[in-house]
C-alpha cells in the first residue's frame, strides 16, 4: 500500500464518489440539517466522528472475528449495533458538553444511527476488501465529503434566504434544485481518476 493508493482512496471518497451527491446516501440529514452553517458543521463533525470510528471498529471486528469464523453473513447486524452504540456516545457527549448543538441537531442526531451513509461506508469497506488502514481512510474521507457537501449546501441556503425567489419554488423545491446542481458540479471531479 502506497501513499498514492491512500490518496486515491481519499479523493475518490471525498469528491468523485461523494456519499451524498454521487451515491445519494444520507439525504435525510443532508436536507434537514443544512439550514444554517453552524448546525451543518456540527452535524458534519458528528458524522465524521461516527463514520471514522465505525470504520475502525467494523474493520477490526470483520478482520479478526467475523471473517475468520465464517460469520460474514452477520456483517449488517453487527455493524448496525456498532453504529448505534457510537451514536449514543455522541448524543450523550453533545447533550453534556455542547447542549446548544444538541438541541439544534434535534431529531437528526439519533437519525445518524439509521443514516444509510454510515452503514454504506462500513459495508463498502468490506465489499471493496479494504484492509484496516484503507477502511479508516475511506471512512474518514467519505465523512469529510459528507461534511463538505452539507456545509456548502447550508451556506447556499443561508444566502438564498435573502433573495427574491418565486413562491412556487421557495423552500424544499429550491433546496432540491440546488442539491442537483451541486451533484452535477461534483461530477466534474470524475476527471481526477
Amino acid at each position: 500500500m502506497t501513499f498514492a493508493s491512500i490518496l486515491g482512496i481519499m479523493i475518490m471518497s471525498m469528491l468523485i464518489n461523494n456519499v451524498v451527491l454521487s451515491q445519494f446516501l444520507g439525504i435525510c440529514p443532508f436536507l434537514g440539517v443544512s439550514k444554517k452553517v453552524d448546525t451543518a458543521s456540527g452535524m458534519g463533525a458528528a458524522v465524521i466522528f461516527v463514520i471514522t470510528i465505525a470504520s475502525v471498529i467494523a474493520a477490526l471486528i470483520y478482520t479478526f472475528i467475523l471473517d475468520p469464523l465464517g460469520l460474514s453473513y452477520l456483517n449488517t447486524i453487527v455493524f448496525i449495533l456498532v453504529i448505534a452504540a457510537l451514536v449514543q456516545f455522541v448524543e450523550m457527549f453533545l447533550k453534556k458538553c455542547i447542549p446548544s448543538l444538541y438541541s439544534a441537531l434535534g431529531v437528526f442526531l439519533p437519525l445518524i444511527t439509521t443514516n444509510c451513509a454510515v452503514l454504506g461506508v462500513v459495508l463498502l469497506n468490506v465489499q471493496e476488501d479494504y484492509n484496516i488502514l484503507e477502511s479508516v481512510v475511506n471512512g474518514l474521507a467519505t465523512a469529510v465529503g459528507f461534511a463538505i457537501a452539507i456545509i456548502i449546501l447550508a451556506g447556499l441556503r443561508e444566502k438564498m434566504k435573502y433573495n427574491d425567489i418565486p413562491k412556487p419554488i421557495q423552500g424544499m423545491p429550491l433546496v432540491m434544485f440546488t442539491s442537483g446542481l451541486m451533484a452535477i458540479a461534483f461530477c466534474g471531479f470524475s476527471g481526477l481518476k
